[in-house]
Formats: structure tokens, sequence, C-alpha cells
């Protein structure tokens, strides 16, 4: 379907801290880079090119779009080809706006994401009880970090992050279906001030509004 529900299995991921006494020093680096980031990172802007691929291989989707991340709890990402798209959190609420169909729909902060991927560049403190982190062999040059939901009902399967350096570069979701989203980031900017009222969002005039 369109790029809102590829997102809403993406945008967060859990670090886990058990183990790290044990990890060898390479697999205690790459986490620690997971850790950093999400220490060190109160805000966030990029913008980024998905790619959709199916169970059999076929590429299903490509999309491009921008970010912004306030943490914990605010962020907007909105689609700008092929065609517009918009998902807002705003600290309370998560709203899935179309603007071709007038509609939108909003979820409570918590029922919307949950143990999803969403908890890792939105989240507090809920990393470490969601998700179990190992390190991955290097490609593409880039770090990886897999995480696995500890829940049965996340909706998918794993999430791998990419990191160079110290910059989050590509995320790559695995649903349980057998599809695989990918995210690249690019013009990547850690901390930076952002507009308060880019995380607001009021439903205009005929929209059709769903849910809570």
């Amino acid at each position: 379907m369109k790029f809102t529900r590829n997102f809403l299995g993406f945008f967060s991921v859990s670090l886990c801290l058990c183990g790290l006494l044990v990890c060898t020093p390479a697999r205690a680096s790459a986490i620690d880079k997971l850790n950093r980031f999400l220490e060190t990172t109160k805000t966030l802007s990029a913008e980024f090119a998905q790619i959709v691929v199916a169970k059999n291989g076929r590429r299903s989707q490509q999309s491009t779009g921008k970010m912004m991340i306030s943490r914990p709890g605010r962020f907007f990402w909105q689609t700008v080809a092929p065609y517009e798209q918009r998902l807002i959190g705003d600290g309370e609420r998560v709203w899935m706006y179309d603007p071709d169909l007038a509609q939108a729909t909003v979820r409570k902060m918590d029922a919307a994401l949950g143990s999803t991927p969403a908890a890792l560049l939105v989240g507090a403190d809920t990393l470490e009880k969601n998700f179990a982190l190992r390190e991955l062999e290097a490609r593409e040059g880039l770090e990886w970090v897999e995480a696995r939901p500890k829940s049965p009902d996340s909706g998918f399967e794993k999430l791998e992050l990419g990191f160079d350096g110290d910059d989050l570069k590509a995320m790559e979701l695995y649903d349980n279906f057998g599809q695989t989203t990918s995210l690249v980031f690019s013009n990547i900017r850690r901390n930076p001030p952002l507009p308060a009222d880019g995380f607001r969002f009021v439903p205009p005039p005929g929209t059709d509004v769903i849910g809570e």
C-alpha cells in the first residue's frame, strides 16, 4: 500500500544493553554507535529515498521525501514524490494525512508506535525492553546493527540500521510477509533548531478524520 504503512513499521528501534560486558570489541563498538546516536541526538532533519521490494524480488514502490524529529515523541515525515503523504507525531497523537484522498487518520502515540521501529528515533525509555540487538557484518561502507522485536505482535521481523561514523545513513525493515523496505538518508543535520509548529497538524477543511 502507500508509504505510511511501511513507515509505521519503520521509524524506531531499541537499545538492548544486556550482554555488552561479554561482547567482542567490534560488537560493542557497533552497538555503542547506536547508543551514542540516541543519547546525543535531540533533533534531526534529513531527506530520504525509499525502496520497497516484494517477497518475489520485484521493486514495488519508490518514493522520496524529507523528515524532522524532535525527541521525545515529535516527528514530521513527508513523501514528496511520486505522491504527497504526511505522518506527524505531536507528542500525544500520530496523524497520517493523505491530501489526494482528503483523509486523515489519528491515533494516540502509545497505540500507534508501541514496540514498532518508530520507537528508535522518537521514543524515550522503550528501547531496552522491546528489542534485542546484535552487530552484523559491515557492507556498503556502513556498520550495521540488527534489531529484533521481542513482541510477536510488532508486525515486522527485524530492522537493520547502517551507520557511517556517528551518523545513521540507512535503515532496512523486513516485515512478516517477506517484504523489505530500504531507506537511505541524505543532507543529514543533527541537533538543528526546528520550528515547533512543524510538528502540529490541523486537518484542512473538508478532510475526513478517522480515529481517536
